[in-house]
């Protein structure tokens, strides 16, 4: 099969940070890997990506020195270096839409005389941030991609961990729709990729070219083949792994975890730093379970993923939580997630690999995840055979090279040289995710 040219926009990618950049990179370096890539990127994450020596068949760097200073002044100064706030998402909007008239203007000729087979947009990840380049492209030469796509979950009520996060500028979201170049991206596209069931709602106008892929992944060289030996006898592990701040909801966790701990039944391990730590690690006191928690601090990736390997249950309870790369992570390694249905989390998670909580209110998740939590201690064959499941499900559906054929996939579909993939819905109208489809119990014994 014939190598696509590709030419990708990921302005932000860097494989030595975290989030959507670091994700971004891992995409691109798949795809490179089968395809003819033209990575297109600011400066800010050059050294980073020729270090990364990925095998890109180009980086093109597009420089707006002015006002890349204006922006890396303000993301310091103004948003305190907050990735996380809604508010830096709309003040980036006229530096993502100068990006792509610079990029355009620097490759344009190049792409009329036909050195590209299609253009693919990985970053921003975020929905309201329209590509200029769709509508560049509206009459060819070679058509347009976007995505995986992402954002605009909304804050549910009855969650004081997500309402008090809620900005102001929340409210506004639906106005990106009147921005320039917003409708044009998404009629112009010829393929939407959404990260989400919730984005793929909000784009089911399109649904003749939309298509459902999680942002997230994993290296294959993450995934476990090794299978553990249940240890009746021994306390059962327990990980939480995530900024410390409210919307990641650790305190639920605690809480659900509480009576195993008092009893000398489970350890719990917090891998992550934030706001929140010292109100979590009063909470512990006040539960009477500081002896068993353990607070880690922030740790490396390598070493956040041995400690992962070392544990058996995933407690993430993230009541506003987009990818879940965490998730994806502990699916390989062998810890069984225990999510909230909502979300990246509520996508990717079924019965087959791990537990997913509906979000009714507080009290209702802690008591659900308390008895599963309390299932799980007392049935290690059946806390084996989800955990075994799940690292066959992300050796065979959630790596990054996984993905990239998918992407792949819709890409020569675009193209007019293959059929339409046809993928699973992120969620069926029973509320079972998109991996509920796959037949994990089938291959496992």
């Amino acid at each position: 099969m014939s190598r696509l040219r590709i030419l990708l926009l990921a302005p932000d990618a860097n494989p030595e940070t975290i989030t959507g950049p670091l994700l971004s990179f891992c995409q691109a370096e798949a795809l490179a890997r089968i395809h003819d890539v033209t990575l297109v990127i600011r400066p800010t994450g050059e050294a980073a990506v020729r270090r990364a020596r990925g095998p890109f068949r180009t980086i093109e760097v597009v420089r707006m020195p002015v006002l890349e200073r204006i922006y890396s002044w303000s993301f310091r100064s103004i948003f305190k270096c907050n990735y996380r706030s809604q508010a830096l998402t709309a003040f980036y909007y006229p530096f993502s839409i100068a990006f792509e008239w610079h990029a355009w203007r620097q490759l344009r000729r190049r792409i009329l005389f036909g050195e590209f087979d299609v253009v693919l947009r990985l970053l921003p990840i975020v929905s309201v941030l329209p590509s200029p380049f769709a509508f560049f492209l509206r009459n060819g030469p070679i058509p347009f991609v976007i995505g995986p796509i992402n954002g605009g979950l909304p804050f549910l009520p009855g969650f004081s961990q997500a309402e008090n996060q809620k900005e102001w500028v929340s409210g506004l979201r639906s106005l990106y729709r009147f921005l320039p170049f917003a409708r044009a991206t998404y009629r112009n596209a010829a393929a939407i990729v959404a990260g989400s069931s919730h984005t793929c709602a909000e784009f089911a106008s399109h649904r003749d070219k939309l298509f459902f892929l999680p942002e997230n992944g994993v290296t294959r060289s993450l995934c476990s083949d090794t299978v553990r030996s249940p240890e009746r006898d021994c306390r059962i592990e327990l990980i939480f792994v995530g900024s410390l701040v409210p919307y990641k909801a650790c305190d639920l966790g605690l809480r659900a975890a509480a009576p195993l701990l008092r009893s000398d039944l489970a350890h719990f391990t917090v891998v992550g730093d934030g706001p929140e730590r010292s109100r979590l690690e009063q909470l512990t006191s006040s539960l009477e379970i500081e002896k068993a928690v353990s607070f880690c601090g922030s740790l490396s990736h390598a070493e956040t993923i041995q400690r992962m390997r070392s544990a058996d249950v995933l407690v993430f309870p993230s009541v506003r939580e987009f990818g879940g790369g965490v998730v994806f992570e502990a699916l390989a390694v062998g810890a069984v997630p225990v999510v909230a249905d909502f979300g990246g989390p509520g996508d990717i998670v079924n019965p087959h690999v791990g537990y997913k909580v509906p979000l009714i209110n507080e009290s209702d998740m802690v008591s659900r995840m308390e008895k599963i939590l309390a299932d799980l201690a007392q049935n290690r064959d059946c806390l084996e055979r989800v955990r075994r499941q799940g690292m066959y499900y992300a050796r065979e559906c959630l790596t990054w090279d996984g993905k990239a054929q998918t992407l792949t996939a819709i890409m020569r579909w675009v193209l007019q040289r293959g059929p339409k993939p046809n993928l699973p819905p992120p969620k069926g109208k029973d509320g079972a995710s998109m991996s509920e489809t796959t037949t994990v119990s089938a291959h496992i014994g």
